[in-house]
């Protein structure tokens, strides 16, 4: 049965308040009722999501209304129904806000944690993006994807270089295949300030040799060595060992590897489809490509996670969407979805974009590979379409997902995601690093300022 979407924003313009979800229904018995709101309002994305909706419904009798907001929106909008006491039962939402709406009293870490010891915790990745407390969780992660150093294997392979999983490989591997002469460049990754994607790329590299926004107490953390060596680090590659287009940004960075001019590229996965020639407006270019479109794809590995000198593990870049179960939910009905679209519905929604939604669920107790095994046969691509285990083995699919166990992030483990948001709004730390890559201060001047900036912001968001 299908269920009108309802638009939120009508609830507010015509100043109808949503009923609480309990009170939707004439009677528990008769027809019980969720209310469920999602941050994923892509036409494509809510008919996959209304179809699901639709299989639960048919199996379990439960009813549940589909509401849509945006992004944007949505934060506002949950703070305003949690005052007026009619927060839905289920929100399917990003990283950025899980952990600021489970310190409001927002989201039921009580019933999250249940409903992952139900499916198994040892079944999921990304935990500790959510986690609140040793063993309890704020939400149940859904699909994420992880930054990715890709590199040209052949290449690699033909110099005797090992795959770059720490700051040392990575560097060698710059240095030995680094030939502009013959247009080759030992890397290619993000150097325009104004584009949050150089934050994301320098982050990955700051994570990975421990370099932390803020530590446990929320204190700014940018001056310390860790976050110096990460900024030494990344300059120097940039500086030495890339192509010279200054303020080279997403596009830049992906024409140049996809024209196999570079060795190594730090992208998300949503190149993949890409490098398989999958894409028409976005072509593989090198020279190899025109008898082969999918030769990048065929000559290129991946390494997730990768460590610096200062870093005690290895750490990748990722984001994440989970099911959050509120506070005011009709708790068994929620768990019950939830743990639906995790398994029945789960391989319907990953396959709405594989390459961009890795499954954050590998598997169940008794098959522990099963939606890893799936996501790798689902279908990607634009123009034409294929899975992605006809471009890529299993083993580097594997790496893919298994990586998102070190997913992380600068501040949401400490409670610090309004200044994250205002860190990614601003972006000093692509600013003050884009200075040193043209050796206009050194590290050290870079860190100490990104430290007083970021300082400034924190006072603002306080006042």
């Amino acid at each position: 049965m299908h269920k009108a979407l309802v638009c939120i924003v009508c609830i507010f313009i015509f100043g109808f308040p949503a009923l609480p979800a309990q009170n939707l229904a004439l009677s528990q018995e008769e027809t019980p009722t969720l209310q469920f709101w999602t941050t994923e309002t892509v036409p494509e994305r809510v008919e996959r999501t209304q179809a699901i909706i639709d299989q639960f419904t048919a199996e379990t009798g439960i009813e549940v209304n589909l509401v849509l907001t945006e992004q944007d929106e949505i934060d506002e909008l949950i703070d305003t129904n949690f005052a007026a006491e009619t927060l839905p039962d289920v929100i399917f939402h990003p990283l950025d806000f899980t952990q600021a709406w489970y310190a409001k009293g927002i989201l039921d870490a009580d019933a999250a944690t249940v409903a992952i010891q139900r499916m198994g915790e040892e079944t999921f990745s990304a935990l500790s993006l959510v986690s609140v407390a040793p063993g309890r969780y704020a939400a149940i992660p859904s699909d994420g994807w992880g930054q990715l150093l890709i590199y040209r294997k052949d290449l690699f392979d033909e110099a005797g270089l090992p795959a770059p999983t720490t700051f040392e490989q990575i560097e060698q591997a710059a240095a030995t295949l680094h030939d502009p002469d013959n247009d080759l460049y030992g890397i290619t990754a993000a150097t325009d300030p104004s584009e949050v994607f150089m934050q994301q790329t320098f982050e990955h590299f700051a994570l990975a040799n421990g370099a932390q926004l803020t530590d446990g107490t929320g204190t700014v953390t940018l001056d310390t060595p860790e976050m110096i060596a990460a900024i030494a680090f990344y300059a120097n590659l940039m500086a030495n060992y890339s192509p010279p287009a200054p303020e080279c940004g997403i596009i830049c960075t992906r024409s140049i590897y996809l024209a196999g001019e570079a060795a190594m590229i730090v992208w998300s996965p949503f190149i993949l489809d890409e490098l398989a020639g999958l894409r028409d407006s976005v072509p593989t270019t090198c020279p190899q490509c025109e008898e082969n479109p999918a030769f990048l794809a065929e000559n290129s590995a991946v390494v997730p996670a990768f460590q610096g000198p200062l870093g005690t593990e290895p750490a990748q870049y990722g984001t994440i969407s989970s099911l959050g179960i509120t506070t005011a939910a009709q708790t068994d009905l929620a768990t019950e979805f939830v743990e639906f679209w995790l398994n029945d519905g789960y391989l319907g929604w990953l396959a709405l974009s594989p390459e961009g939604k890795f499954p954050m669920r590998r598997g169940t107790p008794d098959d522990p590979d099963r939606f890893v095994r799936g996501w790798g046969q689902l279908e990607t691509g634009v123009d034409r379409f294929s899975p992605l285990n006809a471009f890529y083995s299993d083993e580097v699919l594997t790496v893919l997902v298994e990586g998102a166990t070190n997913f992380d992030r600068w501040g949401f483990s400490d409670g610090q995601g309004e200044l994250v948001g205002a860190v990614y709004q601003e972006l000093p730390i692509p600013t003050v690093l884009v200075d040193v890559i043209d050796g206009t201060i050194s590290a050290e001047e870079a860190a100490a300022e990104a430290q007083v900036w970021v300082e400034d912001l924190q006072s603002q968001i306080e006042r």
